[in-house]
């Protein structure tokens, strides 16, 4: 493990419950970056979708896609949101789910840099569980001053 939740909470203004990212695996700036989300049963978004048979929603997928995606980005512009930045999701195009991810499940997160210009950074994203994919997806952050 290359960094813990204190050590990602350096690099993301979320906090719980709404911080995704468990563990940076191997991070390379300006490149990509492997994290990871344990799903646990009494996560609150697990309660309603879909009782007795709970589902990590997509939309929480995608919200780790992007939380790992600005770690990347905050690490290859040397920045933290301590220094009044924001990385905010701009966009999402390009999204598949292709399987369901349960309670129990880790799900391994990768964003590979695509491009950047003029604060806008582009990520091709892709979540995977036990290395099949589960969601890919073209992500958008924004470098904004907080």
């Amino acid at each position: 493990m290359l960094m813990g939740k204190e050590d990602i909470k350096k690099y993301l203004p979320h906090r719980e419950p709404f911080l995704f990212i468990d563990e940076v695996v191997e991070i390379k700036e300006n490149e990509i970056i492997h994290a990871r989300k344990l799903i646990v049963e009494d996560e609150y978004f697990l309660e309603g979708h879909f009782p007795g048979n709970p589902i990590l929603p997509g939309v929480i997928i995608i919200e780790a896609l992007g939380q790992a995606s600005g770690i990347l980005g905050f690490k290859t512009m040397k920045k933290t949101p301590e220094e009044g930045s924001i990385y905010v999701l701009a966009g999402v195009d390009k999204v598949r789910f292709r399987r369901r991810v349960r309670p129990g499940d880790t799900i391994d997160l990768f964003s590979k840099v695509i491009s950047e210009k003029r604060g806008i950074w582009k990520f091709d994203c892709k979540a995977e569980l036990n290395s099949e994919v589960v969601c890919t997806a073209t992500i958008l952050c924004a470098d904004r001053k907080a």
